[in-house]
């Protein structure tokens, strides 16, 4: 009896000791997770590097985190604040008048005055449309603006979070191994169970990272290349936003092409907007109709609905990570109901 208090004791105290323990770690749940992520997508490197020169595993993962460093965050480091300093600039053009939003909105509705009754018809009326998209347009302006400056002032912040993501990256690289033989041990799931859960994690964190971004740079990149080439404004920033909206499975490229094509052909430049069109819907959108469901949904063996579900749930709950974390959840959803009902069914069968 005293001996069974004492185990319901010590479990008792584990579990509260556990929880106080990711309690602490909540604030570096960014970095933390995507030094996970990057152990899981370059392991293939480092254990590559690890052949070749067994026996230096610091030196092995100091070269797979630089080689990281250089091809992925200093890049997205350099784009992010280039697409910030663009949309601030644009967002000071349009509070101090030098762009006026109402204007172009105007030549859509002056070149198409039957959508104006179309939409009336189904009670939208199109002025609050108009005061909506401006509102929307500042308000996303006015926010990256402000923001822009307590980046800056906040950049040890940033720093910090960089700084610990890399510095566990490390050794997440280095000692990957050793961990996942320690988490075998440690959980009292069965040791198939584990190796199935622990293969679907690094299956559906290095599909959906590495299908998301290359979907994202291969649509942000023609879509950029097509704005240059027709003359719109600011391609840059529209290729990298178009990169960013790609993350949405579907919809996401064409929530920025679509519009501008519709403001192409309200200013009479039909030729640019056929053009921009045809490269929408067959360049931007077979990319993402053909080359997301191998790179993603083949890899995760999700469903295209559920990886989208899943996406836009999680980018809702946990932001930009939510790309990563809301496929992951649904694919250990389907894994562990997938070992429920295989197991349960066998119990089944062994009973009868």
């Amino acid at each position: 009896m005293y001996k069974k208090i004492e185990t319901q004791s010590f479990l008792a105290m584990l579990v509260l000791v556990s929880v106080a323990f990711f309690w602490v770690l909540k604030p570096f749940f960014g970095p933390i997770f995507w030094a996970v992520a990057i152990a899981v997508i370059f392991a293939p490197i480092q254990n590559w590097l690890h052949k070749k020169m067994p026996g230096r595993s610091n030196i092995n993962a100091l070269l797979t985190l630089t080689l990281c460093l250089v091809i992925v965050v200093i890049p997205v480091i350099f784009t992010v604040s280039s697409v910030v300093a663009q949309i601030a600039d644009f967002y000071r053009m349009v509070e101090s008048n030098q762009v006026d939003l109402s204007k172009y909105m105007q030549k859509v509705q002056d070149a198409f005055p039957e959508l104006q009754s179309l939409l009336a018809r189904f009670g939208v009326d199109f002025e609050s449309i108009k005061q909506s998209a401006a509102s929307a347009v500042m308000a996303t302006g006015k926010f990256v603006a402000q923001h822009s400056l307590s980046i800056g002032q906040n950049a040890f912040g940033f720093a910090l979070g960089t700084g610990v993501m890399l510095y566990v990256a490390f050794f997440f690289l280095r000692d990957g191994d050793q961990i996942v033989e320690l988490l075998y041990r440690a959980l009292p799931l069965g040791d198939a169970r584990e190796h199935l859960l622990f293969t679907k994690f690094a299956e559906v964190t290095r599909a959906t990272v590495k299908g998301n971004l290359v979907v994202a740079i291969v649509q942000g990149f023609i879509g950029g290349v097509a704005f240059a080439a027709l003359g719109v404004g600011g391609a840059l920033l529209w290729g990298v936003v178009m990169a960013v909206a790609s993350m949405l499975p579907a919809i996401g490229a064409s929530l920025i092409w679509v519009p501008v094509s519709i403001y192409l052909f309200a200013t009479g430049a039909h030729i640019k907007g056929t053009i921009l069109v045809v490269v929408g819907a067959v360049g931007i959108g077979l990319i993402d109709n053909i080359l997301r469901p191998i790179l993603v949904g083949r890899d995760t063996k999700l469903p295209d609905y559920l990886v989208l579900l899943s996406t836009l749930g999680g980018l809702v709950l946990f932001g930009i990570n939510g790309f990563v974390v809301g496929p992951l959840i649904a694919a250990l959803f389907i894994a562990f109901w997938g070992i429920f009902i295989r197991e349960f069914q066998e119990m089944g069968s062994t009973e009868v």
